[in-house]
């Protein structure tokens, strides 16, 4: 457990007749961080998050804040505080009223709370917004009424379930840079639970990729990226080609593998436990890929893919391309090198090996 840790968890195991939502998680999440959990739906995240914030028990394990054993506190004495995707706001109340419950439950003076209902609705941005009724507001100054609501009461961790799942694409977008400076002004640790992966990349500090119960990997959005630790990773963390094949060589610090199909693909950076005659999957990030390349003197590798279509993507283009039966595409910037490539038409294809990875006996 770091000293400077607001919320360790030490193997923590929840299970719910004969399956295991939670399956030995533990973490430690540094003050003042903004920390993602990440997976798809019945990953295990959400039973994750009640367990930090108490309406759930763990089978076994241990939650410590700041250092403070909690798994026998009650969730209203946890210094924690919960924002939902359904925000919650009462309708009947006032924008102040709303913000101020959880201070009147506190029995906060009434001069404190009007200082702090203030100070709070001058840093999310709505000063002067108090007499409103939330119905009033748009989507995004309800958002920050729910986050106002919490972060007045001063918690040591904000946990926070898909808050932005009930929003439209634009202000989604929107509120996740907000999200993200509203965090760093408060310094206050957030705990924020999603299954779009770009939220937790745009937001996070730290990421923890959850599957079945289990975390794949915790690290920094870019390690994830360039750097996944397993196919799941590889796969669900941002855009990725895969393609099967077999490890037919392994020198050095290299591998090569026969693709199904019969195409070759050599100069390949090695991963641990890479055999020959291994069954194993190629992931390449489509914006790694170059028409022509454009780094001298490095080392690259090359395949050989045939033109399927060109499709416009705003600033880039989509390239959809097939090498031996299997489909990749490639993100092209649109500067016209791929305009005049018809379907069917062979071109090569290069990258450099580090921003490619093989794993053995990936799975599904």
């Amino acid at each position: 457990m770091g000293k400077d840790s607001d919320l360790c968890c030490d193997q923590l195991i929840r299970r719910f007749d004969h399956m295991t939502a939670v399956d030995q998680v533990s973490l430690d999440v540094p003050a003042g961080t903004f920390f993602s959990i990440l997976g798809p739906s019945g990953c295990g995240k959400t039973t994750l998050l009640r367990l930090l914030a108490g309406f759930d028990r763990p089978d076994s394990g241990d939650i410590f804040i700041r250092g403070q054993r909690m798994n026998d506190v009650a969730p209203n004495r946890r210094p924690v505080n919960m924002v939902f995707q359904h925000l919650a706001l009462f309708p009947t109340m006032t924008v102040g009223e709303n913000i101020a419950y959880g201070l009147r439950r506190q029995k906060v003076p009434a001069a404190e709370r009007r200082k702090r209902i203030a100070e709070v609705l001058e840093q999310v941005g709505l000063p002067g917004m108090s007499d409103r009724n939330p119905q009033q507001l748009s989507g995004g100054q309800r958002q920050r009424v729910a986050l106002a609501r919490c972060l007045v009461l001063r918690p040591t961790l904000l946990l926070l379930d898909e808050p932005l799942g009930a929003l439209d694409l634009k202000l989604r977008e929107q509120m996740k840079v907000e999200l993200k400076h509203l965090q760093k002004s408060f310094g206050t640790t957030f705990v924020y639970i999603t299954h779009d992966q770009s939220e937790a990349m745009v937001m996070s500090d730290q990421v923890a990729v959850m599957r079945n119960g289990r975390f794949d990997q915790v690290a920094p959005p870019e390690e994830l990226y360039r750097h996944p630790a397993t196919p799941f990773v590889a796969g669900f963390v941002g855009d990725n080609n895969r393609l099967s094949g077999e490890v037919t060589r392994v020198s050095g610090d290299t591998v090569e593998l026969t693709l199904a199909g019969g195409a070759q693909v050599s100069g390949l950076a090695v991963s641990p436990g890479l055999t020959p005659g291994q069954q194993a999957d190629l992931f390449i990030r489509p914006e790694a890929l170059q028409l022509q390349p454009t780094v001298t003197g490095e080392r690259l590798s090359r395949l050989t893919a045939g033109v399927v279509t060109t499709l416009f993507d705003g600033a880039n283009s989509r390239v959809e391309l097939e090498v031996a039966g299997q489909t990749l595409f490639a993100r092209l910037p649109q500067d016209g090198s791929w305009t005049s490539l018809a379907g069917g038409h062979p071109i090569q294809l290069s990258w450099a090996p580090a921003l490619a990875r093989v794993f053995a006996g990936a799975t599904p």
